[in-house]
């Protein structure tokens, strides 16, 4: 027994470059042993955190430093979201999208400019990644027959291609076509604005991966009507976190 939580920031912001901004979910992950989870609304923020603490196994609890300024509803009595199980965030039946922390809400906002092309997505919220929770994952698979994951991190030997992996043994005769990952270039992350803009992956990316499932042209922010307001390596105006 080794009941051990640690709290971890992960995540982009403020030119902090490859010394600050590592997101290692995959490493940590690796660890035979280990339980890993990636909460993303307040809710499920405190719950993950009280499944942690009463668990008797060590768990690493990773927190996207932008999610710290989003608001929600949270009940005040005790309550646990268990560990390893995802949730729908969005019901829909041409495309799956399976995201985690951060992610998730660039994948909602994905799905809602799908919607303008009557493309329905579905996206599931991981919340944990270890364990993975790949029935929830495979059934909504076989539902949309198209799979993409956004997952904020490396390319290479990712969760993205865990999940891509096991969908493929598990549900590859129900893909309409191939799979996608979005996730960082294998590149250290910068520190300058300039080369932030084009290397965290965005909403706008979860769009034109779907598009070309569909055979449509990619588009711009500026097509979709997504205006940047700010460098890509600062939060959300609405953002107000102690970081």
């Amino acid at each position: 027994r080794v009941p051990l939580v640690i709290r971890l920031v992960i995540g982009r912001g403020w030119g902090q470059g490859p010394q600050h901004s590592q997101s290692l979910q995959a490493v940590f992950a690796h660890v035979p042993g280990l339980k890993v989870v990636m909460p993303t609304t307040p809710s499920d923020a405190k719950g993950l955190l009280v499944a942690a603490v009463e668990d008797e196994n060590p768990v690493i609890y990773l927190e996207h430093r932008w999610l710290h300024g989003i608001f929600g509803p949270v009940p005040e009595e005790p309550y646990r979201v268990p560990i390893g199980k995802a949730r729908t965030a969005r019901e829909g039946r041409d495309v799956t999208i399976v995201a985690t922390s951060y992610m998730t809400l660039e994948a909602l906002r994905a799905a809602e400019l799908l919607a303008q092309d009557r493309i329905e997505a579905e996206v599931v919220d991981l919340r944990t990644i270890k364990p993975l929770d790949m029935p929830h994952v495979i059934e909504s698979v076989r539902k949309t027959g198209r799979l993409i994951v956004a997952d904020a991190a490396w390319r290479t030997l990712g969760l993205g291609a865990e999940i891509l992996a096991q969908v493929a043994e598990e549900a590859h005769t129900e893909l309409k076509c191939s799979p996608r990952r979005v996730s960082f270039p294998d590149v250290p992350p910068p520190t300058s604005w300039a080369l932030a803009n084009h290397y965290y992956p965005r909403a706008v990316h979860i769009v034109n991966a779907a598009r070309t499932m569909f055979g449509l042209p990619e588009r711009t922010e500026e097509q979709l009507g997504v205006r940047l307001d700010a460098p890509q390596d600062v939060p959300d105006k609405a953002f107000t976190g102690p970081f």
